[in-house]
């Protein structure tokens, strides 16, 4: 008997043909939607402070949807500014101070590396004076070449510098929208949900918003003990510039790699210009890897990954995985999408060990 394609057949797999063709759409526009991606992950975050804010009222006075949401999202923003604020001092006050150190730091090393270089039959200088001249040399004999590469690179880096000014621009103006239009828009995502997995569909995004909710309580526990630590360390070893530092490196760690890196490279400049000896490199670098330490096997995967179910392996395991495949964003979305992975698996594996393939 021939194998008969009912009605119900043809719609199931239209419609996944049609939903197939719209994700290749999204991934296809990759590109143009990061200011969207950025300020939906923005509304998420911040629509509980919107709703909290609504449900604010003084006698008959009811604070209005749209008012709320200008005042968060103006909070935030000056939350951003404030931190902007507190690097731009830092690196105003080391940056000079840095290059009138520069011609000492090229000196000692020339006294330091030149006679080794000598033995070997290398004869340059690695003062200010010598590598003036190497870079003149080298200007004269690939000038054309040189310019060349500067030109090409004024062109890809004026292309980027206008594509981040637009997601600059843009991610406010969305970030609005949405808050302004968020239950309704979350309605009616539920309502395209088919009726007959609605349940179960909403089920699992009300498990996801559990542990998105810990993860985001887990993960502002770890900015605020690093925060603490990294100043008060930095304190302790006696530098002057230890409570911005070490707030930067904190509040930034959410980043990985960014607020680590740019916390310690900011560490080593003051020790560097604060201390006459190694004494200050030192205490940078122990104080950087306790934190690292702390950060990496004590405080995200207790505070971050039990909270939203992860063992400390399943933890580093999605941290080099994401990264690997979607790169810097990966690991950025690591922790968050592994708990959305979770409950999918949780529920995927509910339904196999209750199917006919698996009892019988």
């Amino acid at each position: 008997m021939p194998f008969a394609i009912t009605a119900e057949q043809k719609q199931t797999a239209f419609w996944i043909a049609v939903w197939l063709a719209f994700l290749l759409l999204l991934v296809s526009l990759g590109p143009i939607l990061t200011p969207f991606l950025a300020a939906a992950i923005l509304a998420y975050v911040l629509n509980p402070g919107v709703d909290r804010l609504q449900r604010l009222h003084y006698k008959r006075f009811y604070v209005p949807r749209p008012l709320a949401v200008l005042v968060v999202v103006v909070l935030f923003f000056l939350a951003i500014t404030a931190l902007v604020l507190i690097v731009v001092p830092v690196l105003q006050k080391e940056i000079p101070l840095l290059q009138a150190q520069i011609p000492q730091f090229l000196n000692k090393a020339n006294d330091f590396l030149a006679p080794k270089l000598r033995d070997l039959g290398i004869r340059v200088r690695l003062d200010g004076t010598g590598i003036k001249r190497m870079l003149g040399q080298q200007m004269a004999t690939s000038g054309d070449e040189i310019w060349s590469t500067v030109l090409a690179s004024a062109r890809i880096g004026g292309t980027a510098v206008l594509g981040w000014l637009a997601t600059v621009v843009l991610i406010p103006v969305v970030l609005f929208y949405l808050l302004l239009d968020w239950h309704p828009m979350l309605a009616r995502i539920a309502g395209a949900v088919p009726r007959r997995w609605v349940g179960r569909t909403v089920g699992m995004a009300q498990e996801v918003d559990t542990l998105l909710a810990q993860y985001l309580r887990g993960q502002l526990l770890v900015m605020l003990v690093l925060a603490t630590y990294y100043s008060v360390a930095l304190a302790i070893a006696g530098f002057e510039v230890a409570l911005p530092v070490g707030i930067i490196t904190g509040l930034l760690v959410f980043i990985p790699y960014l607020g680590f890196g740019l916390g310690l490279m900011l560490a080593l400049i003051a020790a560097l210009l604060q201390f006459a000896d190694w004494s200050g490199v030192i205490a940078v670098a122990v104080i950087y890897g306790c934190g690292q330490v702390i950060e990496g096997f004590f405080l995200t995967p207790r505070l971050v990954g039990e909270r939203i179910g992860l063992n400390p392996l399943a933890v580093i395991f999605a941290l080099l995985a994401f990264g690997q495949l979607f790169g810097f964003v990966g690991v950025l979305l690591a922790l968050p999408a592994s708990a959305v992975l979770m409950v999918a698996f949780k529920h995927l594996r509910r339904h196999y060990l209750s199917s006919s393939f698996y009892n019988t």
